[in-house]
């Protein structure tokens, strides 16, 4: 089922904002020249649908001043405005007839790295009201239970085992909502965290849990690291085995700096980027040292050589994550699962849905697709596997045959930006 609306939370007074928010409400905030909703609704019109309802307040007009109908962004965009004094289970309330069957319910003060098709998924499979994403947090105000359901949401953080917070991004059924709202006394003058807290009671909440860390504008110093994550960063991440050097035969490695050797065009391409004003990051398995083949010391050279003679060409490897675990301990590190992936964006601030990994393998692309990123493919598998995803990789031969393609996409998203 296509999600066909996203609505958005606007209303807020932006206190902690101050005194950014005396006469701006906090979602039109500035975020690198254009208010943080435009991130927000941007990111939303290319993953989920471009159908807004803006549940506004607080300097509304000037919400509605900007935006518009949205045409211009090639959206859609309905308002319901209400006074600052409302609560956000009063602004949902009066906006029911504007409301989808089902909707995308969403705060305007966080991003999140989302997959919409994850998210649809886990509403249906849980057969609950309402499913929402949610970050860990050692003072959270949920408790996740059995079957990925919020045993406990508690909106006073006051109980034990709430290592969760929830960050938004919610697919809501609009009946389910609404009578959940008229039921909690004192309604439609309450907050939505407890309809959250009422569908927990009924075990009608579910939680998806992301691992890529989540950004905020909730005060001036997580503000400013949401400026940083939301510029256009010319990151590019890479596999290394088959990609960068030659691969060992099947079933070996290579074991030491004598043993690895450029691939035609690796270096060439690195360089070429370089100039562009591209850094690296290396994303890559190395199970031969769980299985005692690679030395990790050995390994530890061959990383810091490799870096060393590319930084003679002036190429930055920013950093190399390496999963040298076994690849029967499933371990969340190792691709395809996307734990490097998160650590990269966490430590070097950069949008993952923003970015392309470069690999050799099919497997490659499903790391990437599982991290949110773009990929392409290099090499004499590039082309294994008959389907791919509706973001399929792009392809080339080597890594220099692959600059124009990845300068045309990274100059795409730096130019919308």
């Amino acid at each position: 089922m296509p999600i066909r609306q996203a609505v958005i939370f606007c209303g807020g007074r932006g206190e902690r904002l101050r005194p950014l928010t005396d006469h701006l409400p906090k979602p039109m905030v500035d975020i690198n020249g254009q208010p943080f909703l435009w991130h927000l609704l941007d990111q939303l019109a290319g993953k989920a649908t471009p159908h807004f309802l803006l549940l506004t307040g607080y300097f509304g007009e000037k919400v509605k001043s900007y935006f518009g109908d949205g045409s211009k962004w090639g959206w859609k965009i309905q308002y319901h405005h209400g006074p600052p004094e409302w609560d956000t289970g009063r602004r949902l309330w009066e906006a029911k007839e504007l409301l989808e069957e089902d909707f995308l319910l969403a705060y305007s003060d966080n991003f999140v790295q989302f997959r919409p098709d994850w998210l649809l998924a886990h509403h249906a499979e849980a057969a609950c009201s309402l499913a929402l994403h949610l970050a860990p947090k050692k003072k959270g105000n949920i408790r996740l239970g059995p079957g990925d359901k919020v045993a406990c949401y508690d909106s006073s953080r006051t109980k034990p085992d709430l290592g969760y917070v929830e960050v938004g991004y919610m697919m809501a059924k609009k009946k389910d909502v609404l009578q959940a709202l008229m039921s909690i006394p004192g309604s439609p003058d309450v907050s939505f965290s407890m309809v959250l807290e009422e569908f927990s009671r009924r075990d009608r909440l579910a939680g998806l849990v992301i691992r890529d860390p989540y950004h905020s504008i909730g005060d001036l110093p997580r503000l400013e690291l949401t400026r940083q994550y939301l510029k256009p960063h010319k990151i590019l991440l890479i596999d290394r085995d088959g990609t960068i050097n030659r691969k060992a035969p099947r079933g070996e490695y290579v074991t030491s700096w004598a043993g690895f050797e450029w691939l035609p065009g690796s270096r060439e391409g690195l360089a070429e980027l370089s100039r562009a004003g591209f850094r690296f990051i290396v994303i890559t398995n190395q199970a031969g040292v769980a299985r005692g083949m690679v030395d990790p010391d050995e390994l530890r050279k061959i990383h810091e050589n490799m870096a060393a003679e590319l930084a003679l060409q002036g190429v930055s490897i920013l950093q190399t994550y390496t999963c040298m675990d076994h690849w029967e301990t499933n371990s969340y590190r190792r691709k395809p699962n996307p734990g490097m992936f998160y650590e990269a964006s966490s430590d070097f601030m950069f949008r993952l849905d923003r970015s392309i990994y470069v690999g050799d393998d099919p497997r490659d692309r499903l790391a990437a697709e599982n991290a949110g990123c773009r990929s392409l493919l290099v090499g004499s598998e590039r082309f294994a596997g008959s389907t791919f995803s509706p973001t399929s990789p792009l392809f080339a031969e080597n890594l220099q045959e692959a600059v124009p393609a990845i300068l045309k996409t990274y100059r795409a998203w730096e130019s919308h930006a």
